[in-house]
Protein backbone atom coordinates (compact mmCIF):
# COMPACT_ATOMS: atom_id res chain seq x y z
CA UNK A 1 0.00 0.00 0.00
CA UNK A 2 1.51 3.52 -0.61
CA UNK A 3 1.91 6.56 1.37
CA UNK A 4 0.08 9.32 0.63
CA UNK A 5 3.11 11.80 1.21
CA UNK A 6 2.19 14.91 3.51
CA UNK A 7 5.26 17.27 4.12
CA UNK A 8 2.80 20.32 5.48
CA UNK A 9 3.86 20.83 8.93
CA UNK A 10 1.86 22.71 11.58
CA UNK A 11 3.91 24.84 13.93
CA UNK A 12 2.62 25.59 16.99
CA UNK A 13 3.67 27.33 19.84
CA UNK A 14 2.70 26.66 23.50
CA UNK A 15 4.86 29.44 25.01
CA UNK A 16 5.05 28.18 28.94
CA UNK A 17 3.30 25.33 29.53
CA UNK A 18 3.33 22.85 32.62
CA UNK A 19 5.33 19.45 31.42
CA UNK A 20 2.06 16.83 32.19
CA UNK A 21 -0.06 19.59 29.85
CA UNK A 22 2.23 19.29 26.55
CA UNK A 23 2.95 15.68 27.26
CA UNK A 24 -0.29 14.93 27.20
CA UNK A 25 -1.20 17.46 24.38
CA UNK A 26 1.25 15.35 22.24
CA UNK A 27 -0.07 12.22 23.35
CA UNK A 28 -3.28 13.15 21.42
CA UNK A 29 -1.49 14.41 18.44
CA UNK A 30 0.20 11.19 18.57
CA UNK A 31 -2.38 9.21 18.84
CA UNK A 32 -4.58 10.64 16.51
CA UNK A 33 -1.98 10.04 13.64
CA UNK A 34 -1.39 6.42 14.57
CA UNK A 35 -4.91 5.89 14.31
CA UNK A 36 -5.26 7.98 11.46
CA UNK A 37 -2.50 5.18 9.80
CA UNK A 38 -4.47 2.32 10.63
CA UNK A 39 -7.71 3.62 9.30
CA UNK A 40 -6.11 4.43 5.44
CA UNK A 41 -4.86 0.85 5.97
CA UNK A 42 -8.30 -0.53 5.80
CA UNK A 43 -9.25 1.82 2.50
CA UNK A 44 -8.47 2.17 -1.13
CA UNK A 45 -5.52 4.67 -1.66
CA UNK A 46 -7.79 7.29 -3.29
CA UNK A 47 -10.18 7.39 0.06
CA UNK A 48 -7.31 7.60 2.07
CA UNK A 49 -6.24 10.87 4.17
CA UNK A 50 -3.10 11.87 4.51
CA UNK A 51 -1.23 12.29 7.91
CA UNK A 52 -0.65 15.35 9.67
CA UNK A 53 2.43 16.78 11.11
CA UNK A 54 2.89 19.01 14.00
CA UNK A 55 6.10 21.05 15.17
CA UNK A 56 5.43 22.35 18.89
CA UNK A 57 7.84 24.45 20.44
CA UNK A 58 7.74 25.41 24.14
CA UNK A 59 9.02 26.12 28.18
CA UNK A 60 9.01 24.36 30.68
CA UNK A 61 8.70 25.27 34.70
CA UNK A 62 11.10 23.74 36.48
CA UNK A 63 10.67 19.59 36.05
CA UNK A 64 13.01 16.75 35.87
CA UNK A 65 11.92 13.68 33.34
CA UNK A 66 13.15 10.34 33.41
CA UNK A 67 13.19 8.51 30.21
CA UNK A 68 12.05 4.63 30.13
CA UNK A 69 15.74 3.35 29.94
CA UNK A 70 16.69 5.75 33.03
CA UNK A 71 18.02 5.35 36.01
CA UNK A 72 15.62 7.01 39.15
CA UNK A 73 19.10 6.62 40.74
CA UNK A 74 19.71 9.56 38.16
CA UNK A 75 17.77 11.62 40.36
CA UNK A 76 20.20 13.45 43.56
CA UNK A 77 17.58 14.53 45.56
CA UNK A 78 14.63 13.57 47.66
CA UNK A 79 11.13 13.71 46.57
CA UNK A 80 10.64 16.47 49.43
CA UNK A 81 13.67 18.70 48.00
CA UNK A 82 11.58 18.49 44.87
CA UNK A 83 8.50 19.87 46.54
CA UNK A 84 10.08 22.47 48.43
CA UNK A 85 12.03 24.16 45.85
CA UNK A 86 8.81 23.43 43.34
CA UNK A 87 10.67 21.04 40.67
CA UNK A 88 8.21 18.27 39.42
CA UNK A 89 9.09 14.81 38.17
CA UNK A 90 7.87 12.66 35.93
CA UNK A 91 8.63 8.92 34.21
CA UNK A 92 7.95 9.10 30.64
CA UNK A 93 7.49 6.66 27.65
CA UNK A 94 10.77 8.20 25.39
CA UNK A 95 14.10 7.16 25.30
CA UNK A 96 17.42 8.21 27.05
CA UNK A 97 17.33 8.90 30.54
CA UNK A 98 16.71 11.81 33.35
CA UNK A 99 16.96 15.59 32.07
CA UNK A 100 16.27 19.26 33.36
CA UNK A 101 13.71 21.69 31.91
CA UNK A 102 13.60 25.00 32.49
CA UNK A 103 12.71 28.67 31.71
CA UNK A 104 15.75 29.78 29.08
CA UNK A 105 15.49 26.22 27.47
CA UNK A 106 14.06 25.81 24.02
CA UNK A 107 11.90 22.29 24.35
CA UNK A 108 10.61 21.24 21.03
CA UNK A 109 8.41 18.66 20.25
CA UNK A 110 7.90 16.89 17.03
CA UNK A 111 5.20 15.03 16.18
CA UNK A 112 6.25 13.74 12.36
CA UNK A 113 4.77 10.49 10.50
CA UNK A 114 7.96 9.57 8.99
CA UNK A 115 6.30 8.24 6.21
CA UNK A 116 5.90 11.91 4.93
CA UNK A 117 9.47 12.41 4.71
CA UNK A 118 11.91 9.40 5.50
CA UNK A 119 12.06 6.25 7.24
CA UNK A 120 15.20 6.25 9.61
CA UNK A 121 15.08 6.85 13.11
CA UNK A 122 19.11 7.03 12.90
CA UNK A 123 18.29 10.02 10.58
CA UNK A 124 16.04 11.55 12.27
CA UNK A 125 18.25 12.00 15.46
CA UNK A 126 20.86 13.44 13.59
CA UNK A 127 18.61 15.90 11.61
CA UNK A 128 17.45 17.07 14.99
CA UNK A 129 21.08 17.50 16.60
CA UNK A 130 22.03 19.40 13.06
CA UNK A 131 19.54 22.06 13.29
CA UNK A 132 20.79 23.11 16.76
CA UNK A 133 24.34 22.69 15.49
CA UNK A 134 23.17 25.16 12.30
CA UNK A 135 21.54 27.70 14.78
CA UNK A 136 24.77 27.68 16.71
CA UNK A 137 27.23 27.83 13.73
CA UNK A 138 24.88 30.78 13.11
CA UNK A 139 25.67 32.94 15.75
CA UNK A 140 29.20 31.82 15.49
CA UNK A 141 29.43 28.89 18.16
CA UNK A 142 30.87 25.68 16.73
CA UNK A 143 29.72 22.46 18.07
CA UNK A 144 29.05 18.74 17.41
CA UNK A 145 28.37 15.58 18.56
CA UNK A 146 30.30 13.38 20.63
CA UNK A 147 30.79 9.55 19.08
CA UNK A 148 28.69 6.97 21.02
CA UNK A 149 26.12 9.66 22.60
CA UNK A 150 23.25 11.78 21.50
CA UNK A 151 22.91 14.94 21.47
CA UNK A 152 24.99 18.43 20.71
CA UNK A 153 28.25 18.89 22.44
CA UNK A 154 31.30 21.21 22.81
CA UNK A 155 34.72 19.40 22.87
CA UNK A 156 32.66 16.03 22.83
CA UNK A 157 35.69 13.62 22.37
CA UNK A 158 37.73 15.22 25.45
CA UNK A 159 36.33 14.19 28.43
CA UNK A 160 37.75 16.99 30.52
CA UNK A 161 36.08 19.66 28.28
CA UNK A 162 32.99 18.12 26.88
CA UNK A 163 29.93 19.80 27.55
CA UNK A 164 26.22 19.34 26.11
CA UNK A 165 24.21 21.67 25.08
CA UNK A 166 21.22 20.20 23.84
CA UNK A 167 19.95 16.90 25.10
CA UNK A 168 17.21 14.55 22.88
CA UNK A 169 14.51 11.88 23.81
CA UNK A 170 12.24 10.22 21.41
CA UNK A 171 9.51 7.65 20.96
CA UNK A 172 8.32 6.37 17.50
CA UNK A 173 5.46 3.98 16.75
CA UNK A 174 4.52 3.01 13.59
CA UNK A 175 6.60 5.67 12.18
CA UNK A 176 5.30 7.87 14.07
CA UNK A 177 7.23 10.55 16.75
CA UNK A 178 6.54 12.20 19.82
CA UNK A 179 9.05 14.42 22.29
CA UNK A 180 12.46 15.36 21.01
CA UNK A 181 15.08 17.79 21.82
CA UNK A 182 15.83 20.52 24.54
CA UNK A 183 17.99 23.23 23.96
CA UNK A 184 20.09 25.15 26.40
CA UNK A 185 19.61 29.10 25.18
CA UNK A 186 19.73 30.92 28.88
CA UNK A 187 18.60 28.38 31.03
CA UNK A 188 19.93 28.67 34.39
CA UNK A 189 21.92 25.42 34.79
CA UNK A 190 22.10 24.39 38.24
CA UNK A 191 19.26 22.43 38.54
CA UNK A 192 21.29 19.87 36.72
CA UNK A 193 23.87 19.39 39.67
CA UNK A 194 20.39 18.12 41.14
CA UNK A 195 20.95 15.10 38.72
CA UNK A 196 23.29 13.11 36.31
CA UNK A 197 22.42 14.61 33.34
CA UNK A 198 21.37 12.19 30.92
CA UNK A 199 23.05 9.41 33.05
CA UNK A 200 26.34 10.93 32.40
CA UNK A 201 28.72 11.49 35.20
CA UNK A 202 32.13 12.57 33.88
CA UNK A 203 30.85 15.54 31.54
CA UNK A 204 28.93 19.00 32.11
CA UNK A 205 26.39 20.71 30.72
CA UNK A 206 26.35 24.24 29.37
CA UNK A 207 24.28 27.04 27.03
CA UNK A 208 24.12 29.58 24.66
CA UNK A 209 24.25 32.33 27.00
CA UNK A 210 27.81 30.65 28.88
CA UNK A 211 29.31 29.86 25.07
CA UNK A 212 28.99 33.41 23.81
CA UNK A 213 29.00 37.14 24.96
CA UNK A 214 26.84 37.41 22.39
CA UNK A 215 22.89 39.06 23.22
CA UNK A 216 20.52 36.45 22.79
CA UNK A 217 17.17 37.21 22.39
CA UNK A 218 15.14 33.56 22.53
CA UNK A 219 12.60 33.96 20.10
CA UNK A 220 15.05 34.76 17.48
CA UNK A 221 17.01 31.70 18.08
CA UNK A 222 14.06 29.96 18.05
CA UNK A 223 12.87 31.05 14.76
CA UNK A 224 16.19 29.99 13.77
CA UNK A 225 16.20 26.53 14.72
CA UNK A 226 12.70 25.99 13.81
CA UNK A 227 13.48 27.49 9.85
CA UNK A 228 16.63 24.62 9.92
CA UNK A 229 14.43 22.16 10.81
CA UNK A 230 11.90 23.10 7.99
CA UNK A 231 15.24 23.09 6.01
CA UNK A 232 16.22 19.67 6.52
CA UNK A 233 13.15 18.10 6.83
CA UNK A 234 11.88 19.58 3.75
CA UNK A 235 8.97 20.68 5.95
CA UNK A 236 6.13 23.22 4.71
CA UNK A 237 5.46 25.49 7.76
CA UNK A 238 1.88 26.36 8.41
CA UNK A 239 1.42 28.49 11.70
CA UNK A 240 -1.08 27.98 13.90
Amino acid sequence: MNHIKNTHTQLIDLGMIDYKEAWDYQATLFDQIVQLKLQNRTLPEDQQIPTPNYLITCQHPHVFTLGKSGSRDHLLVSNDELEKNNIGFYENNRGGDITYHGPGQLVVYPILDLENFFTDIHKYMRMLEESVILTLNDYGIHAGRSAGQTGVWFDGENPAKARKIAAMGVKTSRWVSMHGLAFNIEASLDHFKMIVPCGIADKAVTSMHLETTQHLAFDDVKVILVGHLASLFNMTLDKK
